[in-house]
């Protein structure tokens, strides 16, 4: 790694040299980044384990950071996260634990059909404690329970798919009363998912946010976690852009999420309907950001995953016949929906 203008590896010298291991290090690795203004680097030293650094853009106030608020939130529970290893306000660097590049969803494409259905179930796992432990832990203190998926966030990224995806990425030019008609089904989607009682969520509960390491399984990208519907997190994990599951996988990991949480019949049927409901929303709202990254970054590394997704959303559209307006205006712009 060379040095760069803004002094970046002078940066990240002087942290490792007041953080103590400088005389072990041997090289520094640049990483991807997320869709932050963040950069990331694995730190490997001559002895003992590697580290990642994130290195923000300048100072930072550790404490205020939303990541490190519930970093110790989820600590707490407990589920597995990354820990804090050293931290400087200066430098604007965060040291964290190193978990390695093996994604869940890289694990799952070599794993057995036993393998898969294991790890997943431990996913699943890992969601029922976040709801069960985030209401016993609400606070104050933590950030995640001062904001929620209500009607206004949720019609943003309904919204976000059209602007996104609809119109700059497909190129769609939706007449003024198509607007409004797209504009009264997503308010009847967001007005039911916002009105449903609350858990915590993650916010983004997928295979790329999912790491395997050392053999046990930890969440990553936290940051964002908020209030919302107890299935917002189950639909991310089981109509995962990133992956594919059998509808048998899909209904005997529900089956297993309600099991853990004792659910009765009755409410297990409805619980279906609110994931079909909650998984469309989630997966308009993926569309919108491929499209936004493809369109508005040129970053087209996403347009690969937008046929597994709209395809979640074609068999949702077609499963029951409240959608069957949405996807008629839908269907006028997406021929995958015809």
């Amino acid at each position: 790694m060379t040095t760069d203008r803004g002094g970046l590896r002078a940066r990240i010298d002087r942290f490792l040299a007041e953080t103590g291991p400088a005389g072990r290090l041997a090289r520094v690795v640049p990483l991807t980044g997320d869709a932050s203004d963040r950069q990331y680097f694995r730190i490997l030293f001559r002895e003992g384990p590697s580290q990642v650094l994130a290195v923000h853009p300048g100072p930072i106030a550790f404490e205020m950071l939303p990541f490190v608020n519930v970093a110790r939130l989820f600590a707490a529970m407990p589920v597995p996260v990354p820990a804090v290893l050293h931290h400087s306000d200066s430098l604007g660097i965060i040291a964290l634990e190193d978990l390695g590049d093996v994604t869940l969803q890289a694990h799952v494409g070599a794993a057995s059909p036993a393998e898969h259905d294991a790890i997943y179930r431990e996913a699943v796992g890992f969601l029922t404690t976040i709801q069960r432990r985030g209401g016993e832990l609400a606070s104050p203190e933590y950030v995640p329970y001062g904001v929620a998926f209500d009607v206004e966030k949720l019609t943003w990224e309904l919204q976000f798919f059209t602007k996104h995806f609809l119109e700059a990425y497909r190129g769609a030019a939706p007449t003024d009363p198509s607007r409004e008609a797209l504009a009264r089904e997503y308010a009847v989607i967001a007005e039911e998912l916002a009105a449903e009682p609350r858990v915590l969520c993650h916010r983004d509960y997928h295979s790329r946010n999912l790491m395997v390491h050392g053999g046990s399984l930890y969440i990553i990208d936290f940051q964002d976690a908020r209030m919302g519907p107890d299935t917002y997190d189950l639909a991310s994990l089981l109509r995962d852009s990133y992956a594919d599951f059998s509808e048998a996988q899909v209904d005997q990991l529900i089956a297993f999420f309600l099991a853990k949480r004792g659910v009765a019949d009755a409410e297990d049927r409805d619980f279906r309907r609110r994931f079909d409901v909650m998984a469309l929303q989630r997966n308009l709202k993926a569309l919108g950001t491929f499209g936004y990254q493809t369109t508005a970054r040129g970053n087209t590394v996403y347009i690969q995953y937008i046929p597994r997704t709209l395809n979640y959303v074609r068999a949702n559209l077609a499963r029951y016949d409240r959608f069957a307006g949405l996807r008629d205006l839908l269907a006028e712009h997406l021929e995958e929906l015809r």
